[in-house]
């Protein structure tokens, strides 16, 4: 296979003429290309040209040796295409079905936790998956019940359950992360329901609507080769012997044997952070951010990015936007973070009387209203300071105390306290260019109500500055939500090279909440690689 790459196409020309293009750039009239596969497709709307879509891609060619050395002459952008293929390292197993040896233990069924599941049972090792919320198609009734009544189930919401975090908010996949893991996790997607658009689009996602399928599907496939999936299973505490792991035990009293767990919960798990740190697992305080959910009309945003293109082909989806600033005075990062174009701000609470924001789009983004989380970067230092606790839960206790006063902004009822980006500046009164899609609902209110000085000061001074970047980022009308506080985790649970806690052998930390990944791509990316780990160290034992 050969790959080139920066093809060009207007909106208005199909996917079809890639071939053909890539002849031209080739300078071959029919350089025999098939099997011509999309690698990556992003959208340039700087150049004085208007809108294109650059793509790279991989394809076969009847004289490859010959193209290649003429690429060399000639300058040309073409190589052979890498190898990315993925098999698991699964060295005296191979997936087969007579295994009867103990039986690994994963807690937590959001993608780390999924893709460890799926991998050790694709080795035929029968993991046992311990989740306390309930499966997706219970969790989604549960959640829809408290956005419409604001009765908050707290064992199944939008942090716990089948799925993760991730399964309500836009199934975002986009990484900073580089590593062949990666299409595996799409494959498995795609397997699973997904559209094949997630394996080369520029800002890639499933969409909350197929993403309830996808997650269902994959459960079902761990289930087929072997594995067991336990929703309603609280874990309340672990069990050790010599510095290791021996069982875990439920909230229905019940014990489980296994010297292999997987500790794969979520950024809001604290019952769970606060059990480990009183059984004396080494843990550590870790930056984390804070802020509000902002929505502008998606229009506003469409023609920000794309001005006036025409797309008669229909291929220009809702724009998206990428945005950071450092602040003059402490270089203190204010950024955006889960755009979700077309998308609606949701109820996301975890806590009785804690109010917390989280972006959702379907996969079409086809909403009147583009949001999107607006951050501050948070230091330890800063937890310390602002709750006088200096152990490693403060930035917890400091999110808490967060949701809690923005509960009681917002007036009770898991409303959320909300305001408009001109009133906020001191601008003056301005009017909602855009309708609150949050629910169960929002109370107008100052958002100083419940947002720390250093938050709201870093705020006021990045909205300006990111508007030159996006123009109309700072408009009026925005309308700003509190308060987003679940971006990552609060701490990190200390780990080695082998993959396991520092304070207790064969207890692997993993994922979002234990401070190793900060997305569904890295968390599941993280699952595998913990996978792999157990397989290695389950066949040395054997040996």
């Amino acid at each position: 296979m050969l790959r080139m790459s920066n093809i060009k196409l207007k909106p208005g020309q199909p996917v079809s003429m890639l071939a053909e293009k890539a002849a031209r750039q080739l300078r071959e009239k029919d350089p025999g290309i098939k099997n011509l596969k999309i690698v990556k497709e992003s959208i340039d709307a700087r150049g004085r040209g208007g809108i294109q879509f650059i793509y790279t891609v991989d394809f076969e060619a009847a004289d490859e040796k010959r193209l290649l050395e003429k690429a060399k002459r000639k300058k040309i952008n073409l190589k052979e295409a890498p190898d990315r293929s993925y098999e698991a390292v699964i060295s005296g197993f191979e997936g087969r079905s007579d295994y009867n040896g103990e039986r690994p233990v994963i807690i937590g069924f959001g993608p780390c936790g999924m893709f460890a599941a799926l991998i050790l049972a694709e080795a035929g090792l029968k993991p046992i998956v311990l989740e306390q919320g309930r499966p997706v198609e219970q969790r989604s009734r549960d959640v829809e019940r408290f956005w419409e009544t604001g009765e908050l189930d707290e064992m199944s919401n939008v942090q716990f359950g089948e799925g993760g975090a991730g399964t309500f908010s836009d199934g975002k996949l986009t990484t900073g992360i580089k590593d062949k893991r990666i299409g595996k996790v799409n494959d498995e997607f795609i397997e699973a329901g997904a559209s094949e658009t997630i394996a080369y689009k520029h800002m890639p996602h499933i969409g909350t609507d197929v993403l309830k399928v996808v997650v269902k599907n994959i459960r079902e496939k761990v289930m087929r080769l072997g594995g067991e999936v336990r929703f309603g299973s609280e874990v309340t505490g672990l069990e050790w012997e010599n510095g290791a792991v021996k069982s875990v035990k439920l909230a229905d009293g019940s014990v489980l044997e296994t010297s292999h767990l997987v500790l794969a919960i979520g950024n809001s798990s604290r019952k769970t952070f606060e059990a480990i740190y009183r059984d004396g697992i080494e843990i550590e305080a870790k930056p984390f951010s804070v802020g509000v959910r902002i929505e502008h009309p998606q229009s506003l945003i469409n023609y920000s990015q794309y001005g006036e293109a025409n797309d008669s082909e229909g291929r220009l989806s809702a724009a998206v936007y990428k945005l950071s600033y450092h602040c003059k005075d402490d270089g203190r990062g204010v950024y955006t973070f889960c755009m979700c174009p077309g998308g609606t701000v949701v109820g996301a609470a975890s806590e009785k009387e804690c109010e917390v924001t989280n972006g959702m789009s379907v996969f079409a983004r086809d909403g009147e209203n583009a949001n999107s989380a607006l951050l501050v970067s948070v230091s330890p230092e800063d937890c310390q300071r602002e709750t006088g606790d200096h152990s490693p839960l403060a930035g917890m206790i400091f999110q808490r105390a967060l949701e809690r006063s923005a509960y009681e902004a917002g007036g009770g009822g898991y409303r959320a306290p909300a305001e408009t980006v001109g009133e906020f500046l001191g601008r003056g009164p301005a009017e909602p260019a855009v309708k609150a899609t949050y629910r169960p609902g929002v109370r107008h209110t100052d958002l100083r109500e419940c947002l720390p000085a250093f938050v709201t000061e870093a705020m006021e001074e990045a909205l300006p500055e990111m508007a030159r970047r996006l123009k109309g980022f700072d408009l009026d009308g925005a309308l700003m939500t509190a308060v987003e506080t679940r971006s990552s985790s609060p701490i990190r649970i200390l780990r080695g090279k082998d993959m396991q806690s520092v304070s207790l052998s064969g207890l692997y930390p993993g994922g979002e909440g234990a401070g190793y990944a900060g997305g569904i791509m890295s968390s599941a990316v993280d699952g595998i690689k913990i996978a792999e780990r157990i397989i290695a160290d389950l066949a040395a034992e054997e040996k």
